[in-house]
């Protein structure tokens, strides 16, 4: 019986969160992905690449998400059984508080390991493929970036002017300025044109105009009566070097593991190509292993909500107090990986934080039940 008492418990909290998590994450992924529509519109990508770049960006959203809706899950659901009574049946079964808390520690571990395959393995995998899509993708919308009679700087190292353009992609009055090098400048000015598409790359016709090639010492010029300009040798204003976030952790542990005497200095790098400040690892690592312990600790204090019956007088007030703890405790394990950045003793709380929260609450169990858990 107590069994089945506890698998509907677990599933109840299982569908409130399934539910709560696809409704905010699809909410945040609409208002992030209509911010992202710059990627089309601007930088010149297809519909596929920003669609596959927004979808892979699902995961972070929720993993960002998953501790704030595990603590409202719980909290609901324990609030739910208070409210309608359903909590009594726990205890005419002969089902201990300390047996409720416990089983809602064991089931925390579940959505703890949850988090960690998210922050150490998946994130880290879909935030880099979802760069890749953007870095490796051609710029398919170049020709509906151009605007009359307006500078368009869509690429890198690339300024186009146009007096006239139609959908045809026939366009007269052109002056495109690229920059070869820091010194080196090339302006190509020319009275009509066509912009055409091979092999997946765009190329502009130019007829009757000229070249001036502009270095820091001279200049010279050439006229031509028709000539190609190649577009596919320019790239996106898309960024190319990847972010921490998007760093395999493995390369992450060993880079700390490798130089953790250096942890904590300000300069020192680690890794050739992409290369990043040791101390920004050491914050990174923190945040993908230590932050997700706090899940335990939130499961725990919503079972505030058990240790005192409904029908006292402030236990509305419990109801408040216990969802402003969580909701402190979510602000804290947002921010305690900033204590890592000083002293060793400070290093130490907060890295070791989350497994003193669980021992002081069941310290304060033991208060409680007068240092017999069997009564509480």
């Amino acid at each position: 019986m107590n069994k089945l008492i506890f698998r509907k418990l677990s599933l109840d909290i299982l569908w409130f969160f399934l539910l709560s998590s696809i409704g905010i994450t699809l909410i945040v992924w609409v208002v992030q992905a209509v911010n992202l529509l710059d990627i089309v519109s601007e930088d010149g990508h297809s519909i596929k690449v920003y669609l596959l770049y927004t979808l892979l960006n699902l995961p972070k959203i929720f993993s960002k998400l998953l501790i704030f809706i595990f603590f409202i899950s719980i909290f609901f659901i324990i609030n739910k059984y208070e409210e309608n009574n359903e909590i009594l049946v726990f205890w005419t079964n002969g089902i201990k508080k300390i047996q409720f808390i416990n089983f809602i520690f064991k089931y925390s571990l579940l959505f703890l390991m949850l988090q960690l395959a998210l922050t150490l393995f998946i994130v880290p995998y879909t935030q880099y493929k979802s760069q890749s899509f953007l870095k490796n993708s051609s710029i398919d919308f170049f020709p509906k970036l151009l605007n009359e009679k307006k500078f368009s700087n869509v690429v890198r190292n690339l300024t186009l002017f146009v007096e006239n353009y139609d959908q045809n992609g026939n366009i007269k009055g052109i002056y495109i300025k690229e920059r070869i090098n820091k010194n080196e400048t090339k302006v190509i000015i020319a009275n009509s044109g066509k912009i055409y598409n091979q092999d997946d790359k765009f190329f502009i016709r130019l007829n009757n105009g000229g070249i001036i090639n502009i270095d820091k010492n001279k200049a010279f010029n050439l006229n031509f009566k028709e000539t190609e300009y190649d577009l596919s040798k320019f790239t996106s204003k898309t960024r190319k070097r990847i972010k921490l976030n998007e760093v395999n952790t493995l390369f992450l542990l060993k880079c700390i593991n490798q130089f953790k005497y250096q942890r904590k200095d300000s300069s020192f790098r680690c890794g050739i190509e992409n290369s990043f400040l040791l101390k920004d690892i050491y914050e990174e690592i923190f945040k993908r292993i230590i932050f997700p312990i706090y899940i335990i600790v939130l499961g725990l204090i919503s079972t505030l909500l058990i240790l005192k019956s409904k029908s006292k007088i402030n236990f509305t007030y419990l109801k408040f107090n216990t969802f402003i703890i969580g909701f402190l405790i979510i602000l804290l394990s947002q921010l305690s990986y900033k204590l890592i950045e000083h002293s060793i003793a400070s290093e130490l709380i907060s890295i070791s934080l989350p497994v003193l929260l669980i021992i002081l609450y069941y310290i304060y169990l033991l208060f409680k039940s007068n240092f017999n858990l069997k009564f509480l």
